[in-house]
């Protein structure tokens, strides 16, 4: 059976998660033998361990509050500093943060380790990391997921953002067509533009399906026109587990059998959710293949919609190594195999013919501007 929507992108996001979880961290000691460490406080476990090759050009990386294992955007932008380490001989740093009040600390702490490119992680870091930009102009910065315009004619400073709108329509026409119950939930952990981005595609996908099939399909958790919604509860949103589990139960018992979690290591309480239902729930992962990153869930994920920010990563990395870095933004899309929905996995049998075709018509209409997908929060 000819397997749906894989993409080399898919494959090497996938491949570059595996040895995240597999791998040991890198080798502790820089090209002296020294370690370096940052400031701890006590929200903060800001280790940054240098290592990898022989080269004397270092990058680092600045984790958002989920830590690199969150199984979401940290841990797949990670593995791309990991491949940058592998592939180009380069030395490595990182620091990790627990709390937005590290942002600014960790990443002076990256300045000090006399890192060549600094990338951090997370839409969070933006006003952090622009600032940094602006008072070194002689290191390279890279964000994941934010395009500020405050930035704006900044040579060093380089987005890194994705339009998953795109991927999370076919993850709610999938969803639409799947449902068992007629409604669907979605849930994310910040009201910020890098969450709702999702919930705004996801909705259109179920709207598109309604209008196609002349169903009514129902969405709970996100309103596309008053941009509101369900989200984890205060306080660190993105870390509570249990408050996204609560939310997801909270959903199912609006009868929602379908969730499309959007809220970083906290989505894993509606993966939980689904797992324990028995097969009546299923949950769609975000950021990265959930099969890959979460496979002690896979049998309740049916896809992912996925980044590459893996990718991204390490093409900013080793332009900055190259000498060719440029401050015009990367945009991840259904067209460039930035973003796009992974294989179904375990549920790959389950999934009709039928329905696959038509999510590859779906996504080609996307691509060739046929369907419109928009979203407030769309990289501009």
């Amino acid at each position: 059976m000819k397997k749906p929507l894989l993409t080399a992108s898919a494959m090497m996001a996938a491949l570059a998660m595996t040895l995240t979880a597999c791998a040991e961290a890198p080798n502790a000691g820089s090209t002296s033998g020294s370690d370096t460490t940052a400031a701890t406080t006590a929200q903060s476990t800001a280790q940054n361990t240098s290592g990898g090759g022989s080269d004397d050009f270092k990058a680092c990386m600045v984790s958002d509050s989920g830590g690199f294992d969150d199984k979401s955007f940290n841990q797949t932008s990670y593995a791309g500093l990991q491949k940058a380490e592998k592939e180009l001989g380069i030395q490595t740093g990182k620091v990790e943060s627990a709390d937005t009040k590290d942002f600014n600390t960790n990443i002076k702490s990256m300045i000090d380790a006399k890192c060549k490119i600094i990338v951090t992680v997370g839409f969070l870091l933006s006003d952090a990391t622009v600032a940094a930009a602006k008072a070194n102009p002689d290191v390279q910065f890279a964000i994941v997921d934010d395009n500020p315009a405050s930035a704006k004619g900044l040579k060093n400073f380089k987005p890194l953002v994705f339009n998953t709108a795109e991927s999370s329509f076919l993850a709610g026409y999938y969803a639409a067509a799947s449902t068992k119950t007629g409604k669907v939930g979605t849930f994310g952990g910040m009201k910020i533009p890098t969450v709702t981005i999702f919930m705004d595609g996801f909705a259109q996908g179920v709207k598109y399906y309604n209008e196609q099939k002349s169903k009514s399909i129902q969405v709970l958790g996100w309103d596309v026109a008053k941009q509101d919604g369900q989200f984890v509860p205060e306080p660190k949103p993105f870390e509570n587990i249990a408050g996204g589990k609560n939310t997801a139960q909270n959903l199912v018992s609006q009868g929602a059998d379908i969730l499309f979690p959007v809220a970083g290591p906290a989505g894993q309480g509606g993966l939980q959710v689904a797992k324990e239902s028995g097969g009546k729930v299923s949950a769609i992962w975000v950021d990265t293949d959930g099969c890959v990153s979460a496979a002690e869930y896979c049998s309740s994920i049916p896809t992912s919609v996925y980044k590459g920010m893996d990718v991204a990563v390490f093409e900013a990395i080793k332009a900055a190594k190259e000498g060719t870095f440029s401050s015009e933004p990367y945009v991840g899309t259904l067209k460039n195999e930035g973003t796009g929905i992974s294989p179904f996995h375990e549920f790959d049998s389950k999934v009709p013919a039928e329905l696959k075709t038509e999510l590859e018509q779906v996504k080609k209409d996307i691509i060739d501007g046929k369907i419109k997908v928009t979203s407030a929060s769309a990289p501009k």
